[in-house]
Parts: C-alpha cells; sequence; structure tokens
C-alpha cells in the first residue's frame, strides 16, 4: 500500500479522506478504526519523515492525553502488518515508523547522524547478489547502510 510521497521535507496535506481510506482497509483486515488510531494516522501524515513510537505518541498525547502508550504500540504493529507503515531500524537508537512509500533505502552518517533517503534501486545489485550467494532477500527500507556522509568523509 503506498501514501503520499513522505521523501520530501514538508508534509503534504492531506485531507481526511485519505486517513478514511487507511481505517476501511484496516476494517478489511478485522481492525477496528478507534479514535486513537485515527489519531496516529494524522500524526503520522502530518509529520515527514522518521518518527519513533514516543514522538508520535508524543504528537497523541498533545490531543488526547488519555492515550495509552501501549495503545500507539498495539496500533503501529497493526499499521505495520497491514504494510500501512514501516518499521526501520536507523543505527542505534529507537526503531522509527513512516508510511509506507515508493520503494526507498536509507544511508545514515555514523559521524553527523545525517539520514539520506535514496530510492530502492539503489539496493538492487545488493539484493540481487544476497539471493544467489545466500538465499536471502533484502528490505531497504527496513535499515540503515551506515557510512560517512561528504561532509564528514576525510578528504
Amino acid at each position: 500500500m503506498v501514501y503520499p510521497d513522505t521523501m520530501t521535507d514538508a508534509p503534504a496535506p492531506v485531507g481526511s479522506d485519505v486517513i478514511e481510506h487507511v481505517l476501511a482497509v484496516v476494517r478489511q483486515h478485522g481492525g477496528r478504526a478507534t479514535a486513537a488510531k485515527r489519531l496516529l494516522l494524522r500524526a503520522l501524515f502530518d509529520s515527514p519523515g522518521h518518527r519513533s513510537a514516543d514522538e508520535l505518541a508524543t504528537a497523541v498525547h498533545a490531543q488526547v492525553p488519555e492515550v495509552n502508550q501501549t495503545t500507539i504500540y498495539r496500533n503501529l504493529d497493526e499499521l505495520e502488518r497491514l504494510q500501512i507503515v514501516d518499521k526501520t531500524h536507523l543505527g542505534h537508537g529507537p526503531a522509527t515508523y513512516h508510511l509506507t512509500t515508493t520503494a526507498h533505502g536509507h544511508l545514515l552518517c555514523g559521524q553527523c547522524g545525517t539520514l539520506t533517503e535514496v530510492p530502492g534501486e539503489l539496493f538492487d545489485a545488493l539484493d540481487q547478489a544476497t539471493r544467489d550467494r545466500y538465499g536471502f532477500t533484502i528490505q531497504p527500507r527496513r535499515f540503515a547502510a551506515i557510512g560517512l556522509c561528504a561532509s564528514c568523509r576525510p578528504t
């Protein structure tokens, strides 16, 4: 499932019709369209990039402080299972979540922390090599390749 592109720095304005569409998908798969899930989806659509569960919880709690943290985690797990969000590990910090968009990978500078989203095709040769040699398929949207950005790389 692909949603408005989050690879830009500015959030795209999202109407309630898109959130209602996502909630319809949730209902089709036996889930419930709760107020907490609606608030979480709004937080995901309103913020560009990757956010931790705690950051998303803060956004939800700004609207309704009574929403339990475990409810947010449970909803994130459900949205990930339905491929509405991707859970990505970006280095040593907590996992982050972002809306499923066009396939992309992540490059993370291990020195300054700059995150660069790159087209998924950049990892195609690596994916093919790991399949051929090890029978393993990589999912670059779920991890970051860690290295040094142009600013931090020694000359």
